[in-house]
């Protein structure tokens, strides 16, 4: 681009023109894309650096992109990631009846890509061609994976033809459930128990709320109903944080399994008890609204502080300790209190309670 300056020159009028480069503006990112790569970041450090799911989405240790995502967006990569962590089994024998090769050892974000777009096609509601597009700009965006851009193309369009009857021929409770884990449900719980555990395992659970009280209304508000444990179970996606009574403390996120421990205790008005494993705090709040004097005990000091922030919400006090619930901790008489686990297998790990 040429730019004219006129000016004295020599004492009479002159002109001279400086050549300026042409500005440049940045292509707007394509709608979706940065969920889309957050959500392989997410995978690629749980899966191949074993870092916790949870610290990858909450807390002070999250994937810092998630910050600047929209509630939608933020909503998308929770989905994106449970999906492909609950079907990883079907999608990864999928893809490999459809590489000749399998995936690319020396590029790990093309098997992130393609599970991803796997997902979408197969398990969510994102149109075909929007899964492949989308996947195919993840691996451009790769210095080692670009290279196999086609490739990722390629088998994704195969997916969408081809993986929908694929998948209608395969049994998913052995690819998708551990098989030591699949094994000792069907030691304690039979086969049919077994199967049908797996196959719930496989689907994507409902919101779980243990309210304050007044489940009923609640209930309602949130267009849910009361289960008979009274946990208030809910089928609304999105942010929690943007429902009804959230900001307000009148309710806390909670598996229905995860709140029964708590309840078989009885009444527990004044006395000492202690949670140990406490994070996420479930159990803890509970313990805590019965009007126990709580002592929640973690291995890990971050997430002890989403507790407190959790506790801070819903207006109720605990001590907090930070250590193992075998050694460090001065929980007095710890190994007298009787103890009392929860199995929540699928949905959430076991914690231990015990009271005094």
């Amino acid at each position: 681009m040429a730019e004219v300056i006129r000016g004295a020159r020599g004492g009479g009028a002159g002109k001279r023109t400086i050549m300026t480069p042409a500005r440049r503006i940045a292509p707007a990112e394509v709608p979706g894309l940065a969920a889309r790569r957050i959500a392989a970041d997410i995978l690629d450090n749980v899966l191949r650096r074993r870092r916790p799911l949870d610290t990858e989405l909450d807390g002070p240790e999250q994937h810092p992109g998630l910050v600047a995502l929209a509630d939608r967006d933020r909503a998308l990569v929770r989905k994106l990631v449970a999906t492909v962590l609950r079907r990883i089994g079907t999608l990864r024998h999928l893809l490999g009846e459809l590489l000749e090769s399998g995936f690319p050892k020396d590029a790990p974000r093309v098997e992130t890509a393609l599970l991803i777009g796997a997902a979408q096609i197969l398990f969510m509601d994102v149109p075909d061609h929007a899964a492949v597009d989308l996947s195919v700009r993840l691996v451009q965006a790769d210095g080692r994976a670009a290279r196999v851009r086609g490739l990722v193309n390629a088998v994704l369009r195969r997916v969408a033809q081809e993986g929908p009857p694929l998948l209608a021929e395969l049994d998913a409770v052995p690819l998708d459930t551990p098989d030591w884990l699949y094994q000792r449900w069907r030691r304690n719980f039979g086969d049919n128990a077994a199967r049908a555990i797996a196959i719930a395992h496989g689907r994507e659970p409902p919101l779980d709320l243990t309210v304050k009280s007044d489940a009923a209304s609640w209930a309602q508000r949130l267009r849910g109903r009361v289960l008979p444990t009274g946990t208030v179970r809910t089928t609304t996606q999105g942010n929690v944080a943007l429902l009804p009574g959230y900001n307000e403390g009148a309710w806390w996120v909670q598996d229905a399994a995860a709140a029964l421990p708590a309840r078989l205790l009885g009444d527990i008005s004044g006395k000492q008890v202690a949670d140990l494993c406490a994070a996420p705090g479930g159990k803890t709040a509970q313990l805590a609204l019965a009007g126990a004097r709580v002592t929640a005990v973690d291995r890990s000091a971050n997430r002890l502080a989403r507790v407190r922030d959790n506790l801070a919400r819903l207006g109720l006090q605990v001590e907090t300790i930070a250590a193992s619930r075998t050694r460090g901790c001065d929980v007095r008489s710890r190994s007298a209190w009787p103890r009392l686990a929860g199995s929540n297998t699928t949905r959430s790990r076991t914690s231990t309670g015990a009271v005094r």
